[in-house]
């Protein structure tokens, strides 16, 4: 008799036990920031906490007893148990790996994401889900504010490289039409004033100092000039002003640097070959500044549609902590040419010694 007393009140402490258990769990589940429910494994919503009613705009009453179905969109016809709804091919899109990107619905039907987590425990022989989400409408109202916000920002990027090249166009034929033939106008007269025969002696030095001065201020109108909108990008095109980058660059840096190019692969409009000149103009400069090369090799191919562009030089090679430096504009500049052609850059320093750039640029509709 004593024995079936003792273990009767080892029942009843059990049996208080666990009613206290689920009364402090329940007692957490209603007072948890995070909607949570807890599903059968038919799909049945067995439990729901206030803030799930919250999400859903409903009741919890309302929520109880309801299928998933219709508080989060299947992803497909076949989604017989809550762990379908968070399947791994749907893609993680939260800050842990348990978060899933799935869609909820509110009781007026509006559907809004969410990001959810679902494990499972063993009850009475059958699996019981629990299932955290969480609305993130609002971060994803930043991300698309954020993401038009850069679009926005390339197209303003873009239009300001435009105006800059129309501006560069401009100034350098002004130079060149202008002012260069003012300076082989007084280059002409100062020859002719130099064939007068009764000049007097003293004349002559200043003649010949005026004369060098002369055709030095014609190379620096001509240099400056070509480097505001070299004349052969217009008059021949991209392969021959790359040609004369090449000799500009080796005259006076010093580094000798190869082209590998096809005209023929290389007869593109007007944008694609600025654009290109440019890049590769960045890149020789960049080059020249920073990384103490002895050798350049530029290589352009084109292949199914794409042009194939390679820079590398044997210096002392990139560090990736440059790459991402604010004060990096020659890179950013770069890149910002690229990506406005819908192009592909890759940096880096894996092949030592220096630095290997790769590009690739759509150039279907930019052929000619």
């Amino acid at each position: 008799m004593k024995l079936q007393r003792t273990m009767h009140l080892r029942r009843n402490r059990s049996l208080d036990q666990r009613a206290a258990h689920a009364c402090d769990s329940r007692r957490i589940l209603h007072s948890a920031s995070d909607a949570i429910l807890s599903v059968g494994h038919d799909n049945t919503i067995l439990l729901a906490n206030p803030a799930a009613a919250r999400m859903f705009d409903t009741g919890v009453a309302s929520l109880q007893g309801s299928p998933l179905a219709r508080f989060i969109v299947a992803p497909g016809a076949d989604a017989r148990t809550p762990p379908d709804y968070f399947p791994a091919g749907l893609g993680r899109a939260g800050r842990r790996a348990t978060d899933y990107a799935v869609t909820g619905i509110r009781s007026d039907g509006e559907r809004f994401p969410i990001e959810g987590s679902i494990s499972s425990v063993e009850h009475e022989g059958r699996p019981i889900y629990t299932v955290i989400l969480r609305d993130v409408s609002e971060r994803h109202l930043v991300q698309q504010t954020l993401a038009r916000s850069h679009d926005q920002l390339r197209q303003l990027s873009s239009a300001l490289q435009s105006i800059r090249e129309e501006e560069r166009t401009h100034i350098a034929r002004e130079l060149h039409d202008d002012l260069g033939q003012l300076l082989a106008s007084l280059r002409m007269d100062l020859t002719l004033l130099a064939r007068v025969e009764r000049l007097p002696e003293a004349s002559t030095p200043l003649l010949g100092g005026m004369e060098s001065n002369l055709l030095t201020a014609i190379a620096s109108l001509r240099r400056i000039a070509t480097n505001l909108r070299p004349r052969a990008l217009d008059e021949g095109g991209l392969y021959f002003a790359l040609q004369g980058l090449r000799d500009e660059f080796t005259e006076r840096h010093g580094i000798a640097c190869t082209v590998l190019a096809d005209e023929a692969e290389l007869r593109l409009d007007d944008a694609a070959s600025t654009a290109i000149f440019r890049i590769v103009q960045e890149a020789l400069t960049n080059i020249a500044r920073h990384a103490g090369a002895r050798h350049v090799c530029v290589n352009l191919y084109r292949t199914n549609g794409d042009l194939l562009l390679t820079i590398q030089d044997d210096g002392r090679g990139i560090r990736a902590q440059d790459m991402g430096k604010a004060e990096s504009l020659g890179l950013i500049g770069m890149r910002e040419r690229v990506w406005a052609m819908q192009g592909d850059i890759t940096i880096g320093a894996d092949e030592p010694p220096g630095t290997r750039i790769d590009i690739v640029l759509p150039i279907a509709g930019h052929v000619v």
